[in-house]
């Protein structure tokens, strides 16, 4: 991939930086400084912006509403986002669900669910992990019986549990795995369903992470029915479903732009806290060893983002994202936690952990710059990073398999 910018891309990258700097919801940049929980309306606002600009489908065909941008428009507007913190737009509906039903789904499945994941007005949360099934998702037991209702039309009857539904309690749809071949083979008798949320039989039960976030649900579905139709591909067929999802998934964990945005903060805080071990006067950043893991993030940074450039280049010349995407996940999820450690390691005392709701009034927030106030709770909350999409040890299977041929 050539990255001289041209003079259009130039031109480009200006239109991104004004429009972000013109549109971007001023909410959204005041509770993220503020560390407060974001609502639906809050998520949907910024998306809603881009539908209407039409930059919502960053990553989508053209003939489906997407943007038709290059791999270098694609880069730079990760980068001028980033850039200017603006939150990225939630993948459910647009990076997940939606590449598969435009590859497996049918006509009626396409037009009834693209153009509300596009613009933003279906709100879509993902079925896939339970208790017992999580980096071993082929194990999981929610089981759809199929049968023939009153009216004559096929259903299925849905029961199970999923657990750490990320953010179900606004989803309108979700799209599940279920088994509807309890005698096959693990990986096969599997099928993808996408289901009404507001279905009879759904309970979503909310878990409050170590931060105090309401971000993950578990999800009970008892006696749910869902017709035939709505399930993508052929019946006991999904998990092929599941992989391509999964490998579009694993790409966009990655977050490159975002941890560029994330290292310059690390070294603007190391910059302003004073080294409490070598010469007590002089900023963090000049002491030797903490100087030094940031140089070696940086570099294990940029390697990443050139493995993600040419993922772009690759799927811009019609190539779907293959091993690279697990490789892609597992550096850019270590790297992310690696920011996080830095940052909890640059505010020191300061970072004692503070929680969502901590005290009243004068003493809501804890002594200390208030760039200190979420060092602690990011940390907790990016552990998770390494497990979701496919646990890192998972990814490096693939990778042995698919690379190495073992």
């Amino acid at each position: 991939m050539n990255l001289d910018f041209s003079p259009e891309d130039l031109a480009f990258r200006d239109e991104v930086r004004a429009f972000i700097a013109e549109n971007y919801p001023q909410q959204l940049r005041t509770k993220s400084e503020e560390g407060e929980e974001l609502s639906k309306e809050d998520f949907l606002s910024w998306h809603r912006a881009l539908a209407k600009k039409g930059w919502a489908g960053i990553a989508w065909p053209k003939e489906h509403g997407g943007t038709g941008w290059t791999s270098v428009q694609k880069y730079i507007f990760g980068e001028e986002s980033a850039r200017a913190d603006a939150m990225r737009l939630l993948p459910f509906g647009l990076n997940m669900v939606a590449p598969v039903i435009w590859t497996f789904g049918t006509e009626e499945q396409k037009a009834q669910h693209l153009p509300g994941i596009l613009s933003g007005e279906v709100w879509w949360c993902q079925g896939y992990s339970e208790p017992g099934a999580g980096s071993d998702l082929a194990s999981l037991r929610t089981k759809a019986e199929r049968f023939t209702g009153d009216d004559g039309k096929e259903y299925y009857k849905v029961n199970g549990q999923k657990t750490w539904t990320t953010l179900a309690q606004h989803a309108d749809w979700g799209f599940f795995l279920v088994r509807t071949d309890p005698t096959s083979k693990p990986q096969e008798g599997i099928s993808f369903l996408l289901i009404d949320m507001k279905t009879p039989g759904i309970t979503v039960r909310p878990i409050i992470t170590l931060g105090g976030e309401h971000e993950v649900n578990e999800v009970w579905l008892e006696d749910v029915i869902v017709p035939v139709e709505n399930r993508v591909f052929h019946e006991n067929k999904g998990w092929t479903c599941a992989k391509f999802l999964l490998a579009h998934e694993r790409t966009g964990i990655a977050g490159v732009a975002a941890s560029k945005r994330g290292v310059e903060k690390v070294k603007a805080i190391a910059r302003t806290e004073l080294d409490s071990f070598g010469d007590e006067s002089a900023p963090l950043l000049a002491n030797p060893f903490f100087k030094r893991k940031v140089a070696e993030l940086e570099i294990d940074l940029a390697a990443l983002e050139f493995t993600e450039l040419r993922t772009l280049a690759g799927e811009a010349s019609g190539k779907g994202p293959g091993p690279e995407s697990s490789l892609l996940k597992i550096k850019g999820t270590e790297i992310q936690q690696r920011i996080t450690e830095l940052a909890l390691e640059a505010v020191g005392h300061y970072g004692a952990p503070y929680f969502r709701g901590f005290g009243e009034g004068d003493n809501e927030h804890p002594i200390g710059p208030d760039y200190a106030h979420r060092a602690a709770p990011t940390y907790f909350n990016v552990r998770k990073t390494s497990i979701y999409g496919g646990s890192n040890e998972i990814q490096r299977n693939i990778i042995a398999k698919m690379v190495l041929g073992l």
